[in-house]
């Protein structure tokens, strides 16, 4: 898989080495190698959640199309928007909520957007639990939390999360919890690493990322009438330069085999 170049945005992007499309090649070993890669260059954003499960949807799009490359560029889903109002060349979006999606869709950058997978928050802590936190309600005794920025996905939903408690728990609630937060991230992967880090007494991230850092943290679940359940849209961009192979890679995440592959890095 051969990594995107916006190189004026600085997300994560998967590398390969590219022997003939060196710059010190020659033309004439480039032109035909970088001809067939760039007709056959699929460039799919997506949320920051999405990086372990697409990594391995990629690698099984290869290998179901040969010749195809497919590039990731994983981020915040209101950074990938924004990548995207500022004219950032991608085929296919997946997002962490419909909320950014929509107004692509509004803007008439983004085509019939179906929704693929969802997930829901949780509370991780450190392994071992130093701050002693085994519910929703316990999440004050934190000295340090860390949450997603607002208009970040995850930190919208943990507004909402913190307005349903503070409805159970009493109007002090939120207030004790936003005393605490020591950071607010721009991807879920970044509020997860701080507590990876020990940077963090608790976080709010999804499932999904609780599962992928597996001893690391302990998962505490918030209520089920308290908690919130994300849906992941994808879709096609308009403008795509691979609206066919785009079109191909949703049908394999919404193929029975794609989401059986999601619903085993934990996604519903």
């Amino acid at each position: 898989m051969t990594p995107a170049s916006p190189d004026i945005w600085s997300p994560s992007f998967r590398k390969v080495r590219l022997t003939d499309c060196r710059p010190h090649a020659t033309r004439q070993r480039m032109a035909l190698p970088c001809a067939i890669l760039a007709a056959m260059q699929l460039t799919v954003f997506a949320a920051s959640s999405l990086r372990d499960a697409f990594q391995e949807l990629g690698q099984l799009f290869e290998t179901e199309h040969a010749g195809a490359a497919v590039s990731f560029n994983f981020a915040g889903s209101q950074q990938l928007r924004t990548q995207i109002e500022h004219g950032a060349r991608a085929d296919v979006l997946a997002s962490a909520d419909e909320r950014h999606m929509r107004a692509l869709v509004d803007a008439d950058l983004a085509v019939a957007p179906r929704t693929f997978a969802r997930n829901e928050p949780v509370i991780v802590v450190p392994a071992g639990n130093p701050a002693a936190i085994h519910a929703l309600l316990d999440l004050p005794r934190a000295q340090r939390i860390v949450v997603g920025a607002p208009a970040v996905p995850i930190g919208a939903y943990t507004l909402r999360i913190l307005e349903a408690a503070s409805s159970r728990y009493g109007p002090g609630f939120r207030a004790e919890v936003e005393a605490r937060i020591a950071s607010r991230e721009l991807n879920v992967r970044q509020v997860l690493a701080k507590v990876r880090l020990g940077e963090a007494d608790a976080a709010i991230v999804y499932r999904t990322d609780a599962l992928a850092a597996r001893e690391a943290v302990e998962t505490i679940s918030i209520p089920a009438d308290l908690d919130v359940v994300a849906e992941y849209p994808i879709a096609l961009l308009r403008g795509a330069s691979q609206p066919q192979l785009a079109r191909a890679f949703i049908d394999l995440v919404l193929s029975p085999a794609g989401r059986a592959l999601l619903e085993r890095h934990g996604f519903r």
